[in-house]
């Protein structure tokens, strides 16, 4: 990144953006490291029931380290994950899974050697049986998975692997999706129709705490927006004024400073 926040931006917008709704999730004062390097120092956001939250941030700022902390698969040093007033840091992911999360790692992971219905019915994992309402939901949410419901899951295209990632979440039935970097190295058309099945899922009752690196799809779908920078929160407000804010375009969008 090549223009940093300054102390001054920070103040501009740092005070706006407070849920309006009670806090589904709250991560406070997380400190996590990997080693002897701090990763996340002291980061401090929440997501309110039937947001969408983005949260920005150059590579290396800890976005993906807050996802995997929030979901479990990493124990913060201190601080609090807290989904619905009940503290659940240090519960591991597959466990957590039961609480109403669900993650979407960055790069899709998807079982290869698995065909798409199979790897959706992984999903499901911790229900005695998948849901076919689910199943159906899916297939509705993304028309070509249904066309490919017995291909392997390798030998899909990028686009398809990551529509495929995110079936497989909803399969848990999540209240809470976690999604990081989902239209990494994808098409421009592709990148859009993710974001469009991303708005719909919102809009059924799911919330969405969103890790981007296209900032401007991200805001736009947002109701509220984290940046981070260095594992520190630097700046939060309601997505439309971090959008239009001078220097969080010229740090994410790639526009002059002014």
């Amino acid at each position: 990144m090549s223009t940093r926040l300054t102390k001054d931006d920070v103040a501009d917008v740092s005070a706006g953006g407070s849920p309006a709704a009670p806090a589904l999730l709250e991560l406070r004062e997380l400190h996590v490291f990997y080693g002897a390097i701090e990763a996340l120092k002291g980061v401090e956001l929440s997501v309110a029931e039937g947001e969408v939250v983005a949260l920005l941030g150059a590579n290396g700022a800890g976005k993906s380290t807050t996802l995997k902390t929030a979901s479990g698969m990493l124990k913060p040093r201190s601080g609090e994950v807290v989904l619905r007033g009940e503290r659940v840091d240090g519960i591991p992911s597959h466990e957590l899974v039961r609480f109403g999360i669900g993650h979407v790692p960055e790069g899709r992971r998807v079982f290869a050697r698995m065909s798409v219905v199979e790897n959706l019915q992984m999903g499901a994992y911790r229900l005695r049986r998948p849901d076919p309402a689910d199943m159906d939901r899916v297939f509705m949410l993304f028309p070509r998975l249904a066309e490919r419901r017995k291909q392997l899951a390798g030998t899909l295209s990028g686009g398809e692997q990551q529509m495929l990632a995110i079936g497989r979440a909803l399969m848990g039935k999540p209240e809470l999706l976690l999604l990081d970097e989902p239209s990494m190295g994808l098409a421009p058309l592709i990148v859009q129709q993710i974001f469009d099945i991303l708005r719909e899922i919102n809009e059924q009752g799911t919330t969405l705490l969103l890790v981007e690196q296209n900032a401007s799809q991200a805001l736009q779908l947002a109701d509220r927006g984290y940046v981070l920078e260095t594992g520190a929160v630097v700046m939060s407000d309601d997505a439309s004024e971090l959008l239009t804010h001078p220097r969080v375009r010229a740090a994410y969008l790639g526009e002059a400073a002014e």
